[in-house]
């Protein structure tokens, strides 16, 4: 299957990442080299544009449409986002112009049936972005507990029948295990009454997303590689992450917003006694245009968070 992904808010992404065209720069999801080519683009033959991702599909592909392709120098490693910061001292890079998320599932993986990321395509229950991992969809389905199902499913997918859910799921694993996306995407439908499964996304979405993000620790990991990023900015270096649902984006918001504060006192306090300083300055976000969502309704959820190190 052709590694196929359509990058949202492309050029409104390079725009703002993209200031200094010798410059080093990050793509820490990498993907199909979507984004990392947008940027490679901008950059002369003194700038390093460097591809991250745990995907070994992504690596290959990338690999290919990236290195070699362009006037500046490009890298492609393989590793999980949160240990970008590991690769760049591999490769004796200190401090960078720009670095850049593009958080959520590929529409590659989501389409490609053999992952077992989509309610939409019959696969096994995978659901992994490193195919390397030891947990995948499979294990989470038939091993966790009743009460952990519910949780992550109302936590992760925000899903008011999740106890509902979790406990047709219990049900009929002890049938027998479930093993593909269909069977337990009908285990979902099941579980969900009739009448709340007319109106609104696929019954599924939402349990598949929860269950996803507990296989990656898509949000555990957030925070913190945020914080280890804007570490790694020069002075006037800029971040960029691209959302996809509020859960991530809540967090990216969050995060910015206390590096943009910088003081951590109680607000009663008359006067600053942690000692602590602004790191970030003008973070600001941008959905995609009516123009981009119409040729692409992927990208309807989608909103880019930027800042820049002060």
């Amino acid at each position: 299957m052709e590694f196929k992904h359509t990058s949202i808010l492309l050029q409104e992404s390079v725009d703002f990442l993209i200031t200094d065209k010798n410059g080093i720069y990050v793509d820490c999801t990498m993907g199909g080299a979507g984004h990392t080519s947008g940027f490679a683009a901008q950059l002369e033959a003194g700038g390093l544009i460097l591809g991250i991702d745990q995907d070994d599909d992504a690596i290959k592909v990338a690999s290919e449409r990236l290195l070699g392709k362009f006037p500046c120098q490009t890298k492609v490693a393989k590793s999980n986002f949160k240990d970008f910061a590991r690769v760049l001292d591999e490769l004796g890079i200190d401090k960078i112009d720009g670095i850049f998320f593009d958080l959520g599932v590929s529409s590659y993986q989501l389409d490609c049936p053999e992952r077992g990321f989509s309610y939409m395509h019959n696969g096994p229950l995978d659901m992994r972005m490193n195919q390397e991992a030891q947990l995948d969809a499979a294990y989470v389905v038939n091993n966790y507990k009743e009460e952990e199902l519910a949780e992550i499913i109302h936590k992760y997918g925000e899903e008011r029948w999740s106890k509902r859910i979790a406990q047709f799921i219990v049900a009929a694993r002890k049938e027998k295990p479930l093993t593909t996306t269909f069977e337990l995407v009908d285990v979902i439908k099941k579980a969900i009454p009739k009448g709340a499964r007319v109106d609104g996304p696929h019954p599924a979405k939402r349990t598949f997303q929860a269950i996803r993000i507990e296989v990656n620790n898509e949000l555990g990991i957030l925070a913190a590689t945020m914080e280890a990023a804007v570490e790694r900015l020069k002075s006037g270096g800029r971040i960029g992450v691209i959302t996809f649902h509020s859960l991530e984006d809540r967090i990216i918001k969050q995060t910015f917003a206390k590096l943009v504060k910088g003081c951590t006192c109680p607000p009663q306090l008359p006067v600053c006694v942690c000692g602590k300083k602004p790191i970030l300055k003008k973070a600001g976000n941008m959905v995609p245009s009516a123009a981009e969502v119409e040729e692409n309704p992927r990208s309807r959820s989608a909103r880019l968070r930027y800042a820049i190190k002060i």
